[in-house]
């Protein structure tokens, strides 16, 4: 099961994060690049405002793929991809959306030396859609996959995968490796080698067992996937849930989102996976690493210092989404994901004081500079770890995928949303935009303390019923 999980994150959310974090390091260079092969080709200057939007294209291009990526990976694309997810779903789907890593590396490495800043466009487009089908299908396998009393667990290896794939990013990013200006298209190529080692890993290990049973009707291949997990003796009490939970759905197949709209048996859980995932996104976690420069400066470190210090940051996720790891299934998701956001509220509070008072006090910055730290921590250990895991926990077989589809949408629109809207928000309310942010962790924190119960250690039919109430009324 543990080698399972990383022959599954090494393709999938690590790519995710990987292909965020890399993006940052050869800015100056790309904007280098852009200029030159504008000149050779048209004989005149860049437009400063036009070479602004093309950076903008291809930094912003990768969450439209990413969008496009989700949509995939929940099955309801174009009709025709329908019939072939259906087919390679779930461990087929992971290992073909390995094609696209490598085509988008590709296109991205060749960009430079053919002066065609066109591919870096498409590859980084290409490389959005492999993080949008990752990001979904992983966690879909690994929940899936999973026994009751370790599903918290791993489904917690997506998070620890994605910002394993942000902390490397961020080293490989270094000036002293693939950061410097000779080396920034084999930086961006780089996400094949992921690609490569999922396809070299996954396919010594089974298909997922629910997948097989319920959606494919295989018996016997579901038997053979739950021995290799969870060996000869102990997968009759996986079998035993899992046919429970077949001979619930009496032969019901997988539904499209609009189902899942226009269903009233999964309207809380489905409300819960639009303010969770949107929570995520806009949760100030991306204004955290926008100040985390001016506040590292403030302090008194020097700009040549401060990339090593930004590691700090992607150090500090990646732990959390270790302990988080190890906690879940001890503490349980909700006490986890409710703690997180009243957590970030804190720190919301004691950011905007710091960064008001920043310079009247020598020691004011470390408190910013704490804050921040603080702020990650509580985002890791909460929403970070824990809403991918929920979304796997609150549908049955049938209707998860197209949630994860859905949620999968939301989060991408939302990263794009914010993305867009953030630097004007920023420049209008300077630090007390986190008090937007204060206002938006507060109210999912008190959202989700009213609307979903304690999963650990229940079975998806046992976690159905639990919304029974919310869903359908007392009677």
């Amino acid at each position: 099961l543990f080698l399972a999980v990383c022959a599954v994150g090494i393709g999938g959310t690590f790519q995710y994060g990987y292909n965020v974090s890399i993006i940052n390091a050869p800015t100056q260079h790309i904007h280098r690049f852009l200029n030159e092969t504008w000149t050779n080709r048209y004989h005149k200057a860049l437009n400063p405002d036009l070479l602004t939007f093309l950076w903008s294209v291809i930094a912003s291009v990768f969450s439209l793929g990413g969008l496009c990526g989700a949509l995939v990976g929940g099955s309801i694309f174009p009709y025709f991809l329908i019939f072939f997810f259906s087919i390679l779903f779930r461990k087929g789907a992971l290992l073909m959306n390995n094609v696209i890593a490598i085509l988008a590396s590709i296109l991205m490495g060749i960009s430079f030396p053919t002066g065609l800043f066109e591919l870096l466009i498409v590859g980084r487009f290409l490389i959005g859609i492999n993080s949008g089908v990752g990001i979904c299908v992983q966690p879909l396998y690994l929940g899936e996959v999973a026994p009751k009393h370790l599903r918290g667990a791993m489904a917690m290896g997506s998070s620890i995968f994605l910002t394993g794939g942000i902390l490397t990013g961020q080293i490989i990013g270094l000036r002293e490796l693939l950061g410097g200006e000779m080396y920034w298209p084999l930086l961006l190529s780089s996400s094949c080698f992921p690609a490569f080692a999922q396809l070299l890993f996954l396919p010594w290990f089974p298909e997922s067992p629910r997948y097989l049973l319920i959606d494919r009707g295989d018996e016997l291949g579901c038997v053979k996937a739950l021995k290799r997990f969870h060996g000869s003796s102990e997968y009759r009490r996986e079998m035993e849930d899992i046919q429970q939970e077949s001979f619930a759905l009496d032969g019901e197949k997988a539904k499209g989102p609009c189902h899942l709209f226009t269903d009233r048996a999964v309207r809380w859980q489905l409300i819960t996976v639009i303010v969770m995932t949107m929570g995520q996104q806009l949760s100030g976690i991306n204004a955290i690493y926008f100040y985390a420069t001016y506040i590292f400066e403030q302090a008194g470190i020097s700009a040549e210092q401060i990339p090593y210090v930004t590691l700090g940051t992607g150090a500090c996720e990646c732990l959390t989404a270790l302990t988080c790891g190890l906690l879940i299934d001890y503490v349980g998701r909700r006490y986890l994901i409710i703690g997180g956001y009243l957590l970030m509220t804190l720190w919301s509070i004691v950011l905007t004081f710091s960064l008001t008072y920043q310079e009247l006090y020598p020691w004011v910055p470390y408190v910013s500079m704490t804050s921040i730290f603080a702020f990650i921590l509580s985002f890791g250990l909460g929403p970070g770890g824990i809403t991918n895991t929920l979304i796997a926990e609150l549908f049955i077989q049938s209707s998860r995928p197209a949630a994860y589809m859905i949620g999968g949408t939301i989060s991408w629109i939302s990263f794009f949303t914010i993305g867009m809207l953030f630097p004007f928000i920023v420049n209008r309310l300077k630090q007390y935009c986190f008090l937007v942010f204060l206002l938006e962790c507060s109210s999912v924190a008190a959202f989700l303390f009213l609307v979903i119960p304690e999963t650990k250690n229940k079975s998806f039919l046992a976690i159905k019923k639990e919304f029974h109430k919310l869903n359908f009324g007392r009677n």
